[in-house]
């Protein structure tokens, strides 16, 4: 079943709620709020990368306030322990038997602030519930639930006493985006409500986790044009085959983008997928999944421009090819 019109104007405009509410604690950054949501209703995880100061904390607060359902903020530090993410099985002397005590990944929203600052061990916790959504301990499945969401912060100017983030941990966050500094004018505005010290304690709920739900469940009926997917197949190809890369997109990077690109039209009002949605989104998704050559970041090669050569290189579609 495919997305109807009518479906698509209601769901950009409940979209365009969304970000006004968040919107009203982040100041000035409504594309980063847009891809943040967008990941949210995609099933997918964001890794929030920036200086101290910019508002990473108080986004993923506003995103948690906005959505009435549970959330969770877990400071990663080195001595945090698996266990202390995931929970652990403890011994209940009264009846004799091992019991599950859940650990704070369990929730619809999940703030892991600092996650570079944990031990691998402890970073790879995360790895099987942010891609299959629930936790294996002592051979028991248990579900997180959804909607389900992790946003990991970290700062990329401090890195004594960190842990960068293996490649394999990196293709499970769906987008990689960052705040930066706001402009004079929204600088002002922040100052001026300098009393109030946490904007996202302001925020109301407008929407319930199972709306969040519903609303990821719609945004997977939007069409898909063969001629689209084409185009973004040949994108991967070409970051796979440029002689700046050791690692291109791979085919869970295709997958991660089309997932994303519904959602990214649907909040446009529209039922049906463009090249400009592949587009808009490659920078965010795709980005943090190439593995350059040591040599090729050397001469000054950076993951933006090998994708922004594949986009010159390769021609976007203009005529649809299936109804």
């Amino acid at each position: 079943m495919t997305m109807t019109t009518d479906q698509a104007a209601w769901f950009a405009a409940t979209f365009d709620k969304l970000v006004s509410n968040i919107g009203a604690a982040v100041l000035g950054k409504p594309q980063t709020v847009r891809l943040v949501l967008t990941a949210l209703l995609a099933d997918g995880h964001v890794l929030l990368e920036d200086t101290p100061g910019t508002g990473k904390t108080l986004l993923a607060r506003a995103l948690a306030a906005t959505v009435d359902s549970t959330h969770n903020r877990i400071q990663f530090t080195p001595d945090l322990l698996p266990s202390d993410v995931t929970g652990t099985e403890i011994y209940n002397q009264k009846n004799g038997e091992f019991s599950f005590h859940k650990g704070p990944i369990f929730a619809s929203i999940v703030l892991a602030d600092e996650i570079n600052r944990a031990s691998p061990k402890t970073q790879s916790a995360l790895l099987e519930v942010m891609e299959e959504s629930h936790v294996t301990v002592d051979g028991t499945a248990h579900g997180v639930g959804r909607p389900f969401m992790v946003i990991a912060t970290q700062n990329p100017i401090e890195q004594a006493g960190t842990y960068p983030l293996p490649e394999a941990q990196l293709d499970r966050f769906l987008i990689k985006t960052s705040l930066g500094y706001p402009d004079i004018a929204t600088t002002v505005d922040i100052l001026s409500g300098a009393a109030i010290r946490d904007r996202s304690s302001t925020i109301r709920p407008v929407i319930t986790g199972a709306e969040i739900a519903k609303m990821a469940d719609l945004a997977a009926t939007v069409h898909l044009e063969t001629a689209v997917l084409e185009y973004t197949a040949r994108l991967a190809e070409a970051t796979r085959s440029s002689a700046e890369t050791r690692v291109g997109v791979s085919v869970r990077g295709c997958v991660a983008i089309i997932r994303a690109a519904r959602v990214w039209a649907a909040a446009q009002g529209r039922h049906y997928l463009t090249p400009d949605d592949v587009k808009d989104l490659v920078g965010p998704v795709w980005a943090h999944r190439l593995i350059l050559h040591p040599e090729a970041e050397f001469d000054g090669v950076t993951e933006q421009s090998v994708l922004g050569k594949a986009l010159s290189e390769i021609p976007a579609p203009k005529e649809r090819t299936s109804l």
